[in-house]
């Protein structure tokens, strides 16, 4: 089975404030997501940035064959959240956004409240294939994108940049751990048994601090000299596929003409065992991606998305 994540950029409706501003415009991003999909075809996808629910039923109808929907109902301000699209019919466990105790509020802005929920829900829920049980947490964390007081893009001295470029950090470590807690209680000590996967845009690479948070207890990454020597820490680990992905693949986003992986998937002991291969962008055919910049809106009638979907195969 193929298990994958993406990032559909804005998958709203037309007519909305954040989605295409035509039909024509909204037809082209659907045909261009639907023809990915139906190329990788996947047991099972992550997505992120679901705008309009019906936009993924308006994506599903689209694709050969049955596919079933399940999404988190913890959107953000823009009213984007995560969730599945999946072959199997998924089985939802849990929907949260609320910070683990006893990790405390952390400061978002200058003047707000501090906040104790993560910006968009985590979604988990499992399938089953041919007899083997998969579960699986869907999530979108804090993007390193700053906006300002006022909906600004630009800040008004260093000193701002410098608290907004924190106050991002403290958010998405704090989503990072929330995931993490997350993960455990899918994981319940017992990786080296379960198929466990954590997918989703984490927002920063594969050396970040709050990437690595996921990985749980350091010392047996892909690559590494322990890797090969399983320790106590295997029931409790999560394994990020990313070194097994073909090194000119390696990124899922181009932000100002340079390449990087932001979107991951991260799997149990148990399931690392199973996994024959690994990439971004569809297996057979290489679509470029186009580079982005800090103007949000620019993209708006754009077809397709501006993240490649990062994949992982796995044989029973």
């Amino acid at each position: 089975m193929l298990l994958g994540t993406w990032n559909l950029e804005n998958l709203y409706r037309p007519g909305g404030d954040f989605g295409p501003r035509g039909e024509d415009a909204y037809k082209a991003k659907l045909a261009a997501l639907a023809s990915v999909v139906a190329e990788l075809d996947p047991t099972l996808l992550g997505v992120q940035e679901v705008g309009d629910p019906e936009a993924l039923e308006d994506l599903a109808a689209m694709l050969d064959g049955d596919w079933h929907i399940a999404l988190s109902e913890h959107p953000d301000s823009r009213g984007i959240r995560v969730g599945f699209l999946s072959r199997p019919k998924p089985r939802k466990i849990t929907d949260t956004n609320a910070f683990p105790e006893p990790m405390r509020a952390v400061q978002s802005d200058d003047d707000s409240e501090p906040v104790s929920r993560t910006g968009r829900g985590i979604l988990t829920a499992e399938i089953t294939v041919r007899g083997t049980t998969l579960t699986v947490a869907v999530c979108h964390l804090k993007s390193k994108l700053l906006t300002f007081p006022g909906g600004r893009f630009q800040p008004r001295n260093e000193g701002e940049r410098a608290r907004y470029g924190a106050y991002a950090l403290y958010r998405r470590a704090a989503e990072a751990t929330t995931l993490r807690a997350v993960a455990d209680d899918l994981l319940d000590g017992k990786g080296k048994e379960r198929n466990v996967a954590v997918l989703g845009d984490l927002n920063d690479e594969v050396a970040a601090a709050t990437t690595q948070i996921l990985q749980g207890p350091p010392g047996s990454e892909i690559g590494t000299p322990g890797f090969e020597r399983p320790d106590k820490g295997d029931a409790a680990r999560l394994w990020n596929i990313a070194p097994l992905i073909p090194e000119e693949q390696r990124f899922s986003r181009v932000h100002s003409g340079r390449p990087e992986l932001i979107d991951h998937i991260l799997v149990s002991r148990l399931l690392l065992d199973h996994v024959t291969g690994a990439g971004t962008g569809t297996p057979v055919r290489e679509t470029p991606l186009p580079s982005v910049d800090e103007n949000a809106g620019a993209r708006r009638d754009a077809a397709g998305s501006d993240h490649a979907p990062v994949w992982v195969r796995i044989e029973p």
